[in-house]
């Protein structure tokens, strides 16, 4: 018996749309969430986020444990009041942050130690601890257990020793969150670009018994080409009936390929970020709207967006903010960013229930490589 029931609504190839249903609101799937790494989605107000579309958004436990601290959050009822959200959130375990962001980590069976990339402080995350700031400090719907993150390329050997530990800091996430009717856990699968690897990752996983899976370890530098290859088989070495979340992805065309690889979740700080350095993502590809050629453009990003910011903003306007180093211009394109790829995961949840994935692929493959040729 799982938390959240996930009811697929339609599949198209290995394609799925479904609904997965939460006591703060149903997740429309796909579904892409936003990031709001220490409580905020970076530029922007909840309320922006929510007109973007967004079913849910994820919290980030490395940044909230070390500042605020995860007990503030706590005493102030709780990451959902603390930052006026009130649809579901995700949070991540904190791992991914300790291996790339601190100076120093060491990692042993029993936890990772670290010191705080902010004070040079010591910390100790465990699984138990993990989960005891996801779950009861912070309040997320959706907990992640405690995995290790190994870049790549890596080797066979360093692939398998991650791997295995993550399978069995993932038991002991398991029985450190216990039965739980108003939260889900999601386990994490590892295994690097090892085939072999990520069906044993997959095998122990479902042996142990989670709400949903995550494909963790990938986007950590092995490049697109060999992600997709990954994905060709991860996805499927996973329980049917439960999500499937790609932690961490991506760009657009990534996402495509991984929702018609039986993938239903992702993350990324890739709207946000690109609209803080004035980039735009639209149906073509990538916008740069620092480029003089949009000095007296006075189109809109987007006009079937249905936000301001993409609908009602000439880019000439936009161009002068960027160039001008204004925050509204920052703010703008962070907010038509997460809309497009709203927009995106609705248009991919139309075409998997009209049966269509496969024409809005290659449409959207198409698209991809002109504006690649266009910029190179």
């Amino acid at each position: 018996m799982t938390a959240f029931p996930f009811r697929i609504q339609a599949t198209d190839g290995a394609a799925r749309t479904g609904v997965l249903a939460t006591p703060r609101g149903e997740i429309r799937t796909p579904a892409f969430m936003p990031v709001g790494t220490a409580g905020t989605v970076k530029a922007l107000t909840v309320e922006q986020v929510a007109e973007t579309g967004a079913d849910i958004l994820l919290g980030n436990t490395y940044h909230l444990m070390l500042r605020p601290t995860a007990e503030r959050v706590a005493r102030l009822g709780g990451l959902h009041k603390f930052m006026r959200w009130e649809k579901p959130i995700l949070t991540d375990s904190g791992g991914f942050q300790v291996m790339s962001l601190t100076k120093i980590a060491k990692v042993t069976e029993e936890a990772v130690t670290f010191q705080s990339h902010l004070d040079g402080s010591r910390h100790a995350l465990s699984p138990e601890r993990s989960i005891e700031i996801q779950a009861d400090l912070l309040g997320a719907d959706i907990v992640m257990q405690l995995d290790e993150l190994v870049a790549l390329p890596a080797t066979a050997e360093r692939a398998a020793e991650a791997m295995r530990r993550s399978a069995r800091w993932g038991e002991r996430s398991k029985n450190a969150f216990g039965e739980r009717d108003s939260q889900a856990l999601f386990g994490i699968q590892q295994g690097g670009t090892d085939e072999a690897l990520r069906r044993e990752s997959a095998e122990r996983l479902t042996g142990i018994g989670f709400d949903g899976y995550a494909i963790g370890g990938l986007a950590v530098g092995e490049g697109h080409a060999a992600m997709v290859e990954v994905l060709d088989y991860a996805p499927a070495m996973l329980p049917a009936e439960r999500p499937r979340y790609l932690m961490g992805v991506g760009k657009p065309i990534d996402i495509v390929e991984a929702v018609a690889r039986g993938v239903d979740m992702f993350d990324c700080v890739l709207p946000t970020r690109s609209g803080r350095h004035g980039q735009a993502w639209s149906w073509a590809g990538s916008i740069n709207l620092k480029n003089a050629r949009f000095a007296e453009d006075e189109s809109p990003l987007d006009d079937t967006i249905p936000i301001p910011a993409s609908r009602d903003y000439s880019k000439a306007y936009l161009h002068h903010l960027v160039k001008s180093e204004e925050i509204l211009g920052q703010v703008l394109l962070s907010w038509h960013n997460l809309a497009f790829f709203q927009a995106l995961m609705a248009e991919l949840r139309a075409a998997i229930a009209e049966g269509r994935l496969a024409a809005f692929r290659r449409s959207f493959q198409a698209r991809a490589q002109a504006a690649s040729d266009s910029a190179a």
